[in-house]
């Protein structure tokens, strides 16, 4: 396939991959297809359908390894379903009756626009889904050639999500300072809330990559300085329900023992729970333009906190979140590698006119290619039977018992 010009857009919340990967696709164009003018849309979709674009400059595509020293993204980002006619026109990107599809199709072809990169989590790619089978329907001649962002790692059916490895270190690093909050206060419960609305992958790989870093470490017990103090006592995810009450008996006795607790709840945790409960106060509960629960309303850290710390019998109670610390950090080495090659693999297949989301097939023996935006589907949970989330339970001495329920969509 012959191309002249490509564009490329970032969407979502943030993840420790975005410059990165814009950087990675820079690069990979200016070494396999040099002569391919690259454009970028500022703020994600939403740049996309007011036109609002710049082109890539060759100073830019010289130096364009700068962008792997970089967190966040540089182009900026959105969130915007191309489908969600009345948000599109509520927030001023279309005017009334017009269709977002086609304003951004048309917008591409005024762009002169061949392939468009989307780089973003389950919403983003489909959303771009529905803008690949719209310019199909309408014999738009354009490829689009997604790449996986996000931190849940929970996109269906790929391996690995691009960023997701460093949320997890960066939330051990974060949860590695938070822990000290422990001296200031006696019968201190220390809850540290990890993204994930609907898998639990990142909160158990951020407990193990925190737990790894404790390895590390020595001790001085006599002094009060125990590795018992600083270890996690509990890890709550979406994929797994539990008895309360013999979890809190359970807490209540290293409370006792140590004089504080230390537990890992995902941010998805129990919110269909919490949400009955605000519904059944006659509160309304504020959903994004995906449709979901807004979480910062929701506030599922602060739910189990309260709950804990009644029955357990903390003195204070100390909630923090790591979501934005460890969503906007620069990529670690081993997400540079990888975004690298899914980055390489895109350009091949933006040349050869083959659409998708590039990633690690786990349905087709985790082959690199590009899958089928109808394939693509956020909410993959976390598997709980993975061998060294059940050697974190043993090492934090959580019960597999007290699971009573574990779903698999």
């Amino acid at each position: 396939m012959s191309i002249q010009r490509v564009g490329l857009l970032t969407a979502g919340g943030l993840a420790p991959c975005l410059s990165s990967a814009i950087g990675a696709l820079i690069e990979s164009y200016s070494q396999i297809a040099p002569d391919v003018e690259i454009i970028c849309y500022r703020s994600g979709y939403k740049g996309l359908l007011l036109g609002d674009s710049f082109v890539v400059t060759p100073t830019v595509r010289e130096k364009a390894a700068v962008l792997h020293q970089h967190g966040g993204s540089p182009i900026g980002n959105s969130r915007v379903k191309l489908t969600n006619v009345d948000d599109c026109v509520a927030r001023g990107l279309v005017r009334e009756g017009q269709d977002p599809l086609q304003v951004a199709a048309e917008q591409l072809q005024t762009d002169h626009v061949d392939v468009l990169h989307t780089i973003g989590g389950d919403d983003t790619n489909t959303t771009a889904a529905d803008l690949a089978a719209y310019l199909a329907k309408h014999d738009y001649s354009l490829t689009v050639v997604g790449l996986p962002k996000t931190i849940d790692n929970d996109v269906v059916p790929i391996k690995q999500s691009l960023g997701a490895w460093t949320a997890a270190e960066q939330g051990a690093r974060f949860f590695e300072n938070v822990v000290a909050e422990h001296n200031a206060n006696p019968r201190m419960l220390i809850v540290h809330e990890v993204m994930g609305r609907n898998c639990g992958w990142l909160t158990a790989a951020t407990a193990d990559k925190y737990r790894q870093r404790l390895n590390a470490l020595d001790f001085l017990p006599e002094t009060g300085l125990s590795r018992e103090r600083k270890e996690i006592h509990g890890v709550y995810i979406p994929e797994m329900h539990f008895d309360l009450e013999q979890e809190a008996s359970r807490l209540r006795s290293i409370m006792d023992e140590i004089d504080c607790v230390n537990i890992f709840i995902s941010e998805g945790a129990g919110v269909d729970t919490i949400v009955q409960e605000m519904e059944s106060r006659g509160e309304d509960v504020p959903r994004d333009a995906f449709g979901h629960y807004k979480l910062d309303a929701v506030n599922p850290g602060k739910w189990f906190g309260k709950q804990f710390a009644e029955m357990i019998g903390a003195e204070k109670t100390l909630i923090q979140k790591s979501g934005y610390y460890s969503r906007a950090a620069r990529a670690n080495e081993e997400d540079i590698e990888l975004i690298k090659r899914c980055a390489t693999k895109a350009v091949h297949c933006a040349l050869a006119g083959d659409g998708g989301v590039i990633g690690e097939d786990e349905d087709q023996g985790n082959e690199l290619r590009a899958i089928e935006f109808e394939r693509i589907k956020g909410g993959k949970p976390f598997d709980t039977n993975t061998p060294w989330f059940n050697e974190l339970l043993i090492g934090i001495h959580q019960p597999k018992g007290s699971v009573v329920e574990v779903e698999h969509a």
